[in-house]
């Protein structure tokens, strides 16, 4: 009988012989037999490793990490992954243990041929059609004893060769075998016998004695104190199905908590649960009802599994996962989860009644979230918390909140933790965070600010730092990075995680899983492309059965794919109106020549271009054309030491290095930060300034150390120095320094959300500097690429050979000419990129021609030429597009740039004349649609808060705001104007003259006090109320429920104190503060 891994002689000996060599061994000595599939494991991991020219890895060599470096590549499907699993710990058990059982060699062989094939059909020949599975038959071979010691030469022989193998998918790319890969595992046939072998594994991994073939009912397995065993074949007094015999039966201790039904992979699951499995629950034997805890609705069984061994996918959401269900409440669903409960997992939910915590939350006195001397949340803030603990009472398993960069996400997350701990709607909950510096940043608020009794949040309850290993029952809340919980779920053989670790998780930042446009991270290696990210990403928040809270500043698609459409929005320009953030100032836009008419060389100049492979500076040949650099090809493609110069030079007129305001500027790459902090010093050398003052903070700041990365970005946030920094993506989210007066855009951003990620590094308030607003230098067009309506500009997204070859074979009427242009156009540029060696070896694949002759040769073929030529050459295509060339350099040239004028931003006008005549215009001809213009013009001192907000939101909404009118009118005045809204309203509709808004409120209480003989105690009142109103627009009673007027009793305490008059007294003041102004 032949080998059924025959087959693989064709690319891979050594398999076919390791293979062939398990099946002889299999009834002769099965011990022996299971140690082979192992190695042949083993084996294909390394030739995977060899074809993906993928190093293996440098320290701590074990297979198991082997398969670790694969996982994280995304090349190993969760089926694929888990019978590596299996074989491996089965080897191991073989080595140690030894086992005889045929029946278990049997399975194991059978899925080690599915693992084969998988192999062969996505790294050997996609065109394979495989044969179905023969298990070997017993036979008395006289010279079995030769044969096997013949293949166990050739194995040792063969063994000693680990070369590349050139196969019929040699050509692809990675990217596309990862998703053959996908592919092929998606349409694998898993018998029962199989897929219980894989759920045994997974079950193990949980924490539960199990063992199909052994640990059976018919084999006399029993319920027994101390031990969480999952017995199969459990018997029930059903009559649904195999006699009623659940396929496994789950005890901690004596105690039956879950009964599950085992599919095959190619079975539906979602419906065995609705169906089998309840009908099993409600049928409990009399003689083991000793093991029923309790009785739920007829159920005698409170957990419900259902699965088939096969990863969740959502394109095949009823037919994979593991299916759940909670069958103590009626109304209860069941869903998918991402992995097996722990016993203690189990024992928690049977602890949980949630209609009770759900009643204990709705109960839950809240005020500790106004308290002044503790949290004093903002009403935003609170608005937020109050949302997120509705949704959880109306049983939503996600919510996402909205609020803006710099409004105290991480206080109203503090908030939110100590209302759930409290009320003990949660018992330990999880604030995952995709940075270490944003999980430091938390846990010093946790640790700093006071909550109940003047104690904090790390006082009261026990907290784990961030990415701490050790959590514990008694660990209420734990601070994680996406990047730690990765290592230890999803991308670990042992999890130390299980799926119910935590009932709360809070998602900090949840527009990440958004990499683009950044620089990788030292803590990123683990993800490929955006795609990984987000990948790995979901699968972390998916993988704990868990209620989970996501808030960002920036929601994105993917952030609403996971966590819904947002139930509480609280946005940057609300906060603006509102008070607690600041505005920026109309931006300064840096002109040179390049940046307008973009850096130019004529043909016969000559241009030095630096070579990354060699490390030198060339200096290059005569031009034979002319050569264009736009702007956003600084510093990728041509370094310009004189425009860097000069913009920078333009900027520092505006900026301080020894004042209170800090700068952030944003670089292209690490080498262009270098740049800046050199020439920034050079600026500034002969005034003085230290060296310190200005400094780079990058991913490779301090040689990459991430405590001294750290360290460096609280001294730029604590310290005097650095006072300037530059940075290409580590300060574009989430860290805070509010001291950031000045953003500096030196890199284009093709990304809206990280585009208002980067500004809200400075829109944080920060009264110690007497900060009022923000500025923003735009040295690269930013405003340009990013429309202010639709998010993001479309970017066209450059198609792989693999997919322009798809069009091009694709059958239709479309003309192929464009397509054919891009075929073409790829292999000029492959053709510019290959090594000498490339080069050599692409001419021996086509017969003594070059690529570029080649690419002549089908660029001179009619359409159908083409195509066919395209069909014959498909191989060569794709191995040719998959080779990767030398490293980019790019071009260097000290030729002088033009700084021209700078000029300012005011939205879609350019001179600030255009900008006041365009709101002058609109209040005009919207004075009798918006109720509060009309009041401003007739009686500001009626104006409510609310009035006052819609009309700034009315405003904002056309790109008029107090900052921007101001810095219009000062321009055109040549004065320093700094009037209210109200002011600017009633100048452009009455005409009446612009004053200070604090002149005007200083003389209206100047006039107020001339008027009246008021007492010392009413005077200090009115120096605290007119504080106040230097900073606001209108003055009524609902200004007293301020927290600084709250806190002195409010308004009734404030009347009192002026006799009753309190109401005249503000009426009064407002029309001191028009007066003349009508």
């Amino acid at each position: 009988m032949k080998s059924n891994f025959e087959f693989l002689n064709r690319y891979w000996p050594v398999l076919a012989q390791l293979g062939a060599n398990a099946e002889n061994y299999l009834y002769s000595d099965p011990n022996a037999c299971i140690y082979k599939l192992g190695m042949f494991a083993e084996r294909l991991v390394l030739e995977i490793l060899v074809f993906e020219h993928m190093d293996e890895p440098k320290t701590d060599n074990t297979h198991a990490n082997r398969i670790r470096l694969l996982k994280r590549a995304g090349l190993l499907p969760h089926e694929i992954d888990n019978t590596l699993y299996v074989l491996r710990k089965t080897r191991n058990s073989a080595v140690h243990a030894g086992t005889d059982s045929v029946d278990e060699a049997k399975t194991l062989l059978s899925m080690t041929y599915n693992l084969a094939v998988w192999f062969m059909e996505t790294y050997g020949d996609w065109g394979y059609l495989a044969e179905d599975f023969v298990m070997p038959e017993e036979v008395h071979q006289v010279d079995l004893k030769s044969v096997i010691e013949d293949q166990e030469k050739k194995i040792a022989e063969l063994s000693k060769k680990l070369a590349q193998v050139t196969t019929a998918v040699s050509g692809t790319t990675q990217k596309e075998r990862a998703k053959r890969a996908e592919t092929v595992s998606s349409m694998m046939q898993w018998n029962e016998a199989q897929t219980r072998c894989l759920i045994d594994e997974q079950l193990r991994k949980a924490g539960w004695e199990t063992d199909t073939t052994n640990l059976r009912y018919s084999k006399g397995t029993r319920p027994v104190k101390g031990r969480n065993i999952a017995i199969s074949e459990w018997p029930t007094n059903s009559a649904f199905y195999k006699n009623g015999y659940a396929d496994y039966a789950f005890f901690i201790g004596e105690k039956l908590v879950a009964l599950m039904d085992a599919k095959k992979a190619s079975e539906d699951v979602a419906s065995t649960i609705d169906v089998q499995v309840k009908d099993y629950a409600k049928h409990i034997k009399k003689e083991h009802s000793k093991y029923v805890i309790n009785s739920w609705n007829n159920y005698q069984v409170p957990f419900l599994f259902a699965s088939n061994g096969r990863a969740f996918l959502e394109q095949l959401r009823t037919k994979s996962g593991i299916w759940f269900l909670d069958a103590r409440k009626t109304s209860n669903q069941s869903y998918p989860i991402r992995n097996w409960f722990s016993p203690s997992d189990l024992e928690e939910k049977l602890s949980q009644d949630i209609d009770k915590a759900n009643e204990n939350l709705a109960n839950y006195n809240d005020s500790f979230m106004e308290d002044p001397t503790g949290l004093n949340l903002r009403d935003y803030q609170i608005k937020a918390v109050n949302k997120a603990t509705e949704a959880i009472m109306n049983g939503s398993r996600t919510a996402l909140l909205a609020m803006a960069t710099g409004t105290g996400k991480t206080r109203t997350v503090l908030g939110l933790i100590y209302k759930m701990l409290e009320s003990k709607r949660f018992k330990r909950i999880l604030f995952l965070v995709d940075r270490v510096s944003l999980g430091e940043q938390a846990m010093d608020t946790f640790k700093d600010v006071k909550l109940k009794d003047l104690m904090t949040l790390d006082e009261i309850y026990e907290l784990k730092a961030i990415d701490d290993n050790e959590i514990n029952l008694e660990t209420k809340v734990s601070v994680s990075t996406v990047q730690g919980l990765l290592k230890r779920t999803i991308l670990s053989d042992t999890p130390d995680l299980m799926p119910g670790a935590f009932d709360l998780i809070i998602v900090d930042e949840a527009h990440r899983g958004y990499i683009l446009d950044r620089e990788m991270t030292e803590e990123e290696i683990l993800y490929d492309n955006q795609d990984d990210y987000m990948s790995k990403y979901k699968q972390v928040i998916e993988y704990f059965d868990a209620v989970k809270i996501a808030l960002t500043a920036t929601p994105a698609l993917h952030t609403t794919e996971i966590f819904g459409e947002p139930i509480f929005t609280y946005s940057y320009r609300e906060a603006v109106i509102d008070g607690w953030l600041v505005d920026h100032d109309p931006p300064y836009i840096i002109n040179t020549d390049f940046i307008e008419n973009k850096a130019k060389f004529k043909k016969g100049e000559t241009l030095a271009q630096y070579d990354p492979n060699t490390n030198e500076l060339i200096n290059g040949s005569e031009l034979q054309d002319e050569l264009d650099f736009d702007v956003s090809e600084f510093n990728k493609k041509i370094v310009l030491p004189d425009h860097t110069r000069k913009v920078l030079e333009e900027i520092s007129n505006h900026l301080n290095p020894e004042s209170g305001e800090k700068t952030l500027i944003f670089a292209v790459n690490d080498n262009h930060a270098d740049c800046i902090v050199d020439t920034l010093r050079n600026i500034y050398k002969p005034y003085g300034i230290s060296n310190d003052a200005i400094m780079k903070i990058t991913g490779k700041t301090a040689g990459g150390n991430k405590k001294k990365i750290l360290q460096v970005i609280k001294q730029f946030k604590n310290n005097q120095y650095p006072n300037i920094a530059v940075t290409v993506d580590l300060l574009t989210t989430g860290i805070d320094v509010p001291p950031i007066c000045n953003l500096v855009f030196m890199r284009k951003i093709n990304s809206r959300i990280l585009f208002e990620q980067m500004l809200g590094r400075a829109t944080r308030l920060c009264p110690e500097i007497g900060k009022t607003h923000f500025n923003i230098f735009d040295a690269v067009r930013v405003y340009e690429d990013l429309d202010s309506t639709s998010g993001m500009k479309s970017v066209s997204v450059s198609k792989t050979m693999s997919e322009l070859l798809e069009d091009l074979f694709r059958n239709s009427e479309e003309n192929k000419q464009q397509i054919k242009d891009r075929i073409l156009a790829r292999l000029q540029r492959k053709n510019n990129n290959l090594t000498p060696e490339q080069k050599y070896e692409v001419t021996e694949r086509l017969g003594d021609i070059d690529l570029r002759a080649y690419v002549h040769k089908l660029k001179s073929c009619t359409e159908d030429a083409f195509i066919e030529g395209c069909k014959k050459d498909k191989d060569f295509l794709l191995w040719v597009d998959s080779l990767k060339g030398k490293k980019k350099g790019y071009f260097y040239s000290e030729k002088e740039d033009t700084l021209k004028e700078t000029t300012r931003g005011y939205g879609d006008t350019e001179k600030p004349e255009d900008y006041l005549e365009a709101f002058t215009k609109f209040v005009n001809e919207n004075k009798d649609e918006i109720e509060a213009i009309r009041i401003a013009c007739t009686k500001p001192s009626d104006m409510t808060r609310a009035q006052l907000k819609e009309l700034k939101l009315a405003l904002d909404k056309e790109n008029f705001t107090e900052t921007s009118l101001n810095e219009a009118s000062s321009a055109v005045t040549n004065a320093h104007i700094v009037a209210d809204i109200i002011a600017h309203v009633r100048k452009a509709v009455l005409k009446t003259p612009l004053f200070n808004h604090d002149e005007r409120v200083v003389a209206a209480f100047a006039k107020l006090t001339a008027a009246h003989r008021f007492n010392k105690m009413q005077l200090d009142l009115l120096e605290k109320i007119k504080t106040y109103m230097l900073h606001e627009s209108i003055l009524n009673t609902e200004t007293f429920e301020a927290p600084v007027f709250k806190m002195d009793g409010g308004f009734a305490r404030f009347n009192k104190k002026f006799g009753g008059t309190l109401v005249e007294i503000i009426r009064e003041i407002n029309t001191y503060i028009y007066e003349g102004a009508a």
